[in-house]
């Protein structure tokens, strides 16, 4: 491993390989990706691997239509040896109060204003898309036909490979203990590997970026939130889009090879590193799912596993640089949509590192906007 690199990023998961893509591909080179277990082995390779555009902030829903586009064209524009598996069969989303659907009218005329191809249902309209799905309690739907899902340890593959064809190197099983700083510079971090001498530190450690950032004596509202997902076995394709209800904090997809993934969140849930699997998850997302989409009931689980969402106060990442610590970015804070939303925040971090014109105003979604009482409140978040 070298001992000094132009920029370090901390975390092998699907943010950290596509911001060192990006770095790579603006032509700095000298990148070092750390990951103290193997590549996605974090949240990314926990994730419902959902896809979708249709949110409630301006800077999330600009950060996702890119993405998108660039999941389109992933395979080609990174000379993938394999295939990402990107399906786009839509994203359906069920509101079942007239507050939902308050929001749900918002969020979709903000939507068009950026030239999303999103549409509200009525109940029959939803079931026209979902014909399984049942419709009792149900006031509107939202429809966006783009939204989609893919394979997470594809993509993060596909940056890796991409990023190391361009120089970059990704050492593996190899923790960052320190990162110490200078008269209010980064110069480097440790290692359980050995020292490495940087003026540039990317932290992209996801539900653990709060402790990575503390060692370099920046305080982040960050919490890490277990989140509990099962896959069932493989069956005939019957359902195109996800169906997701924030009402019931569930989401439901069919995969290309024909298992369900299905995730459901808990209001609940205390802040913490724990990812045990638990039977209160298995029966009430069994009970809840069944009731929504009843053909399911006689399609068998598989397995089920937890991850952990990276919290933040808004719901909403932390993107570029700390104030009065010189060389340290941060890519974290996703609350749950880090992996939909990579392809542009790699994009957002190789340009603020090297000084580039931003794409996107990310400033305004930096650390300071706690302090300065600049929040943008998610409203769709499962």
């Amino acid at each position: 491993m070298r001992n000094s690199a132009e920029v370090v990023i901390i975390g092998g998961g699907v943010i950290g390989v596509a911001v060192a893509y990006h770095l790579a591909k603006q032509g700095c080179r000298d990148v070092l990706v750390l990951e103290r277990d193997y590549l996605a082995s974090g949240a990314t390779g926990r994730c419902g691997a959902g896809v979708r555009q249709q949110w409630g902030t301006e800077m999330n829903l600009r950060m996702s239509i890119p993405s998108v586009k660039m999941f389109e064209s992933m395979n080609h524009d990174l000379e993938y040896d394999g295939d990402i598996e990107f399906k786009q069969g839509g994203y359906l989303l069920l509101a079942y109060t007239e507050v939902g659907w308050e929001q749900f009218q918002k969020n979709v005329a903000l939507q068009q204003q950026h030239g999303l191809g999103v549409r509200l249902c009525t109940p029959e309209e939803a079931k026209e898309i979902v014909p399984h799905l049942n419709t009792e309690g149900l006031v509107g739907a939202t429809y966006n036909a783009t939204d989609g899902h893919c394979n997470p340890f594809h993509v993060t593959d596909a940056y890796a490979k991409a990023a190391r064809r361009l120089g970059v190197e990704i050492q593996t099983f190899t923790e960052v203990t320190a990162i110490r700083r200078s008269n209010g510079q980064i110069v480097g971090v440790e290692t359980t590997r050995g020292p490495v001498a940087t003026k540039t530190v990317v932290n992209a450690g996801g539900a653990w970026s709060g402790q990575l950032s503390a060692m370099a004596g920046v305080e982040i509202p960050v919490r890490p939130e277990r989140h509990q997902i099962l896959v069932t076995e493989p069956v005939a394709p019957m359902q195109g889009p996800m169906v997701m209800s924030f009402h019931h904090h569930l989401y439901c997809q069919q995969t290309p090879h024909g298992s369900f993934i299905m995730g459901l969140g808990d209001p609940s849930e205390v802040a913490g590193f724990n990812q045990r699997a638990s039977w209160q998850f298995l029966e009430e997302m069994a009970q809840k799912i069944t009731w929504l989409l009843p053909p399911l009931r006689g399609v068998r689980v598989v397995r089920q596993w937890s991850g952990l969402y990276e919290m933040t106060p808004d719901r909403t990442p932390i993107l570029g640089g700390v104030s009065g610590v010189e060389g340290l970015f941060l890519a974290t804070g996703f609350s749950g949509h880090g992996f939909m939303l990579a392809p542009m925040t790699g994009v957002l971090l190789a340009e603020a590192i090297l000084g580039l014109p931003a794409s996107l105003p990310i400033e305004k979604m930096d650390l300071g906007r706690f302090a300065r009482g600049e929040l943008f409140y998610e409203p769709s978040v499962v």
